[in-house]
């Protein structure tokens, strides 16, 4: 698996968000005021209460404020040697190391034990135009025989990641909101570029729609979720159930969202050289998927030019430490203007990808207890 970044774009590139991924080869079984939360804790500790996560070595000079946990988990992925990803193609990148595997190795140096699962978990194909897609069934091992049903996209730039890499995030959903989770694995770039990652995206929330009382969900209560270029993913499904006039999402999740072509912005100037993020990955996977750098400028990709108006109440969980963080506010200040309830909150001292880590960082455990608790109530209304 492979440390990966986001996407952002510029006037001239885009701005595709991704974090660290792996490859998937589709068989896996397996109101709205804007808030800015600042960490109070010190570190994390274990279950015990030893051992608090200290980095070894100074905080870095594009993260002067970088929690002490954060900076344990970018330690760990550094640590791994891996080749700078714009010096690679797709198929060697995907090999690399990931955030989570940064996690999972923090977890076993620390003794920190893996929380026992409350879901129970299927793997499914759906069928796309030209092929399938594969998914991962979340279903809760207690509750109602007509769950509420939350699609959910992973990360990776549309071009790196798998259902593996995301799975803390898609399980963490279905356990605190007692919903079942659909975590859809997209068709990628280079081999197959935009937009077919969006047209994978509708199809598989139009399947679920369908199929939700199959598999003990309930088709009047839906959610879409998902993390970087999935959040992107995520709120391009919204609007075109909208467009299509089909089950409208009751609630969308977006973390940390692709939203914007600038590659000039406040955020991608300051965190240009950030972890797991910097401009040439940018460049890199905006070759890789997009191909054309004047397709940034396409709304699916820049959501802060799209219409808006009529989407699902929103909550945008953002990162400081993130090129993305300025084009997220930007999106929920344009969704307000387009009359859309939207909960905004951005995550000090944290670094894209921080979402899925729970098991070792504070701010991830609020995050996703933030979601959840949105989510639960908007399938309650």
């Amino acid at each position: 698996m492979k440390p990966t970044a986001l996407i952002l774009s510029s006037s001239l590139f885009f701005t595709l968000f991704t974090t660290s991924c792996a490859s998937d080869n589709g068989n896996d079984p397996r109101e709205s005021d804007s808030t800015v939360v600042t960490s109070t804790h010190d570190s994390v500790t274990n279950s015990d209460g030893s051992k608090a996560l200290k980095p070894t070595g100074p905080k870095p000079g594009w993260a002067p404020g970088i929690d002490d946990e954060m900076l344990v988990v970018i330690e760990k992925l550094q640590s791994y040697g891996d080749k700078p990803t714009e010096t690679l193609t797709a198929q060697e990148a995907r090999k690399q190391h990931t955030p989570t595997d940064a996690v999972m190795d923090v977890m076993k140096e620390h003794n920190i034990p893996m929380p026992p699962s409350q879901v129970d978990t299927m793997g499914k194909d759906i069928p796309v135009s030209g092929g399938s897609i594969h998914a991962r069934i979340y279903t809760p091992k207690s509750g109602d025989t007509s769950f509420p049903v939350i699609v959910y996209y992973h990360g990776g730039g549309w071009v790196f990641a798998d259902l593996n890499v995301y799975d803390a995030s898609a399980k963490a959903l279905a356990e605190q909101t007692g919903a079942i989770v659909v975590s859809v694995h997209y068709r990628q770039g280079p081999e197959h570029k935009f937009p077919t990652a969006h047209n994978d995206a509708f199809a598989a929330y139009q399947w679920v729609v369908k199929n939700a009382a199959s598999m003990k969900g309930n088709p009047k209560l839906l959610a879409v979720a998902g993390e970087s270029a999935g959040g992107n993913l995520a709120c391009n499904v919204s609007i075109m159930a909208r467009d299509k006039g089909i089950t409208l999402p009751l609630y969308q999740v977006l973390v940390y969202p692709v939203a914007s072509n600038d590659m000039n912005s406040e955020s991608y100037q300051k965190f240009a050289a950030a972890k797991p993020l910097n401009k040439p990955m940018m460049e890199w996977f905006a070759k890789n998927y997009l191909g054309e750098m004047t397709k940034a400028a396409d709304p699916r990709i820049s959501l802060v030019k799209a219409n808006l108006k009529g989407l699902p109440p929103t909550t945008i969980i953002a990162a400081e430490i993130d090129p993305l963080t300025t084009e997220g506010k930007i999106l929920s200040d344009k969704l307000k203007e387009a009359g859309v309830e939207v909960e905004y909150k951005l995550y000090s001292g944290v670094t894209h990808e921080f979402f899925g880590m729970a098991t070792v960082l504070a701010d991830a455990k609020d995050a996703q207890a933030l979601a959840s608790s949105k989510l639960k109530t908007a399938f309650k209304k």
